[in-house]
């Protein structure tokens, strides 16, 4: 049984107006940052549409996973998106160099890392097994040197690192999280300082990091808790804000098309972290399930 209601209301992208206008942040050049290709369309149109409905006036770039992308070049030119063409060699490179007894399919994981590399001032990055509730603009403009410096939305705790960490002070008491979401600038976190910390650091890395088809999640806490990146988390940058995301979260109900969790916080956006089956019965569902649909009839005219 659902959480929520059964066909919650969406916003459209006709209509759709932000929350909290985009001038705000006009200073500073904001974006989002995806990973895609057409093994993943059922994914990446439902994530786009859900864009088009919330966040249409940020731009957004799709990094390709590999070279099977002619369904997920033709999503990029419907909803706008910034379609990377150039090879993220650096960070093909350094997937290679960690995990060299592991296919190409497991190691592109890591082009995650190219959203580093875009030409914005503060990137969001967020996985396209999920659906986006709200606008971001709140979210951007939150960064502060010592204080502020890589924004996540929920903890992860079993999915990281394995017991080892404990004979490193560093990690012993760090705030492990969920890679599947997180915003920073350049100026705290670069492509660049991932290649630093392993050519120092591989042997704790390997040493610590969890096995079980875990590749990027790792690697990205292991960086900033390395370079003693200042970690925050949403409800911490943002007024109601909730640190909720996760598509089997209980008790979610919906305002205004709009998901709260059990304390009435503002979800941002769901994330089907771990599902092996498309959407069906749960909370947010009904809302991945329409954007779906919404997707595919804009897709296939």
């Amino acid at each position: 049984m659902s959480d929520g209601p059964a066909n919650p209301p969406l916003s459209s992208p006709e209509t759709f107006e932000p929350e909290q206008s985009a001038a705000a942040n006009e200073a500073k050049r904001c974006g989002i940052a995806i990973v895609g290709n057409d093994k993943i369309i059922d994914w990446l149109l439902p994530f786009l549409e859900s864009y088009l409905a919330t966040n249409a006036h940020l731009p957004i770039y799709l990094i390709p996973y590999d070279e099977n992308v002619a369904l997920t070049r033709r999503a990029a030119d419907i909803y706008g998106a910034h379609f990377i063409e150039e090879t993220p060699a650096a960070i093909d490179s350094l997937a290679l160099e960690l995990y060299p007894g592991f296919f190409n399919s497991h190691r592109r994981r890591l082009r995650k890392l190219h959203a580093l590399a875009l030409p914005l001032d503060e990137v969001a990055y967020v996985d396209v097994d999920v659906v986006l509730f709200r606008d971001f603009a709140p979210i951007f403009g939150r960064l502060e040197a010592g204080q502020t410096e890589f924004i996540v939305a929920s903890g992860s705790l079993e999915y990281v690192y394995n017991e080892k960490r404990a004979n490193y002070d560093f990690l012993r008491d760090a705030f492990l999280f969920n890679d599947g979401f997180w915003i920073t600038s350049s100026k705290y976190l670069k492509i660049e300082h991932f290649i630093e910390t392993i050519r120092e650091d591989a042997a704790i890395f390997h040493e610590v990091r969890k096995r079980g088809q875990l590749f990027a999640q790792p690697l990205v806490n292991f960086v900033t808790h390395r370079r003693g990146v200042a970690i925050s988390t949403l409800p911490q940058c943002v007024e109601k804000a909730s640190s909720e995301s996760f598509y089997k979260a209980k008790g979610i109900t919906f305002e205004d098309g709009k998901p709260l969790d059990p304390w009435g916080a503002e979800i941002y956006f769901a994330h089907w972290a771990g599902a092996t089956l498309l959407p069906s019965t749960r909370a947010f569902d009904a809302a991945w399930k329409e954007y779906s649909r919404r997707a595919w009839e804009r897709f296939r005219k």
